[in-house]
């Protein structure tokens, strides 16, 4: 586990963002069952990674610096 990794990637993180997500939504009367939570974070741990990928490209094709 020596490699490191954006904490925006984590799957821990996203779950305990939805689980929060979901307890609030409970207390003004929305259900979310447990298998929503995990297609939820999944869903948003696809997105984010999607997301990053193409900012990484934009960034790399608009750098004036050559890879060294």
């Amino acid at each position: 586990m020596n490699e490191s990794k954006p904490w925006y990637l984590s799957r821990t993180i996203w779950a305990s963002v939805i689980t929060v997500m979901a307890a609030t939504a409970g207390l003004i009367g929305l259900s979310v069952d447990d298998t929503d939570q995990a297609v939820l974070t999944d869903t948003i741990l696809q997105v984010v990674t999607g997301l990053a990928g193409i900012v990484a490209i934009i960034a790399r094709l608009s750098a004036t610096d050559r890879i060294g």
